[in-house]
């Protein structure tokens, strides 16, 4: 198989034939075998029976179809997992990406070696407040992550499939793809792409998700530079609470030997106790903590399928 598209729909009933033929358009003079895989993210529309109609028609689309709505990172997985297509290709079911950008981009993947693709929308055809939005959070997570990347939020991306391989993800984790491929050593390009207005229906992005992935920020900065040494960050922490502890049950013990104050009553040998036992926590806790999340992933997956079609 030469090429993987995986799109995540949800209660994207309306766009779905026209993305199926501007995807089948652009692939059929590409040329090469191809596979369009589409996660159905518990959509409550009409999105599954219109998947269902094509793939009856087209053995290349093929469906999963999730028993809940677990997000786009979990839709991602899912199709990642299931891709079999040298090059895989990743797009949202809005019609706000434009298929025809797709052929550029896999030629600039081959011709300057790169591992991966991703699409810049630089003329965004957004709500204003959405474009604020983004450009906050694609400068946040350039400051945090040290990306070059323009616009990490684009979904329109194009990855060899050996980039995929071992990518554990989950939360809101599909925003900061490129930032672990480029820890992990990959070469993580970017162009300049298209992209439409929304024709049918309305955002899937809340503030709940925006918040999620913030916090996913903060863990894949954290995985980024620690996650060969957790002990240096969770270390550090432990350390300061400990030594805070001591520094104070010192100082009082200090002061009541030599009778300057007397202890009977105060709240604050308690304080100095419990911050050595909270560093100690806090060190194992954590280390524990990471360990555990990362097993938990790396050995199940963060979504539940329904049913599948053409596989």
């Amino acid at each position: 198989m030469d090429y993987s598209i995986v799109v995540p729909a949800h209660n994207e009933e309306q766009s779905i034939a026209p993305l199926y033929e501007a995807t089948k358009r652009v692939f059929d003079a590409l040329g090469g075998a191809w596979e369009l895989i589409v996660i159905d993210d518990g959509s409550t529309d009409g999105t599954y029976e219109a998947l269902s109609g094509i793939a009856d028609a087209d053995f290349r689309v093929k469906i999963i179809r999730l028993r809940r709505s677990f997000g786009q990172t979990a839709g991602w997985s899912a199709g990642f997992s299931a891709a079999t297509g040298d090059i895989v290709i990743v797009m949202d079911a809005d019609l706000q990406n434009d298929p025809e950008d797709i052929p550029a981009m896999i030629q600039k993947l081959r011709d300057e070696n790169f591992d991966v693709i991703s699409g810049w929308r630089k003329d965004r055809k957004d709500t204003s407040a959405l474009k604020i939005g983004s450009f906050i959070g694609n400068w946040i997570r350039r400051a945090v992550t040290g990306e070059k990347i323009h616009d990490q939020g684009c979904s329109l991306k194009v990855y060899r499939k050996e980039a995929l391989q071992d990518l554990e993800l989950y939360g809101e984790m599909h925003r900061y793809i490129t930032a672990l491929l480029a820890w992990k050593g990959f070469r993580v390009g970017e162009m300049v792409v298209r992209h439409h207005a929304r024709k049918y229906g309305s955002t899937n992005y809340t503030i709940k998700k925006k918040l999620k992935g913030f916090l996913d920020l903060l863990i894949v900065k954290f995985w980024i530079q620690y996650s060969a040494r957790p002990m240096h960050f969770f270390g550090s922490i432990g350390a300061v609470c400990i030594i805070a502890g001591f520094l104070l049950g010192g100082t009082l013990g200090t002061l009541w030997l030599f009778r300057i104050i007397g202890l009977n009553g105060r709240s604050t040998p308690l304080l100095a106790v419990l911050l050595v036992l909270l560093g100690f926590q806090f060190l194992l806790t954590g280390v524990l903590a990471d360990i555990v999340a990362h097993t938990y992933y790396a050995e199940k997956k963060p979504y539940s399928i329904k049913d599948t079609k053409g596989f």
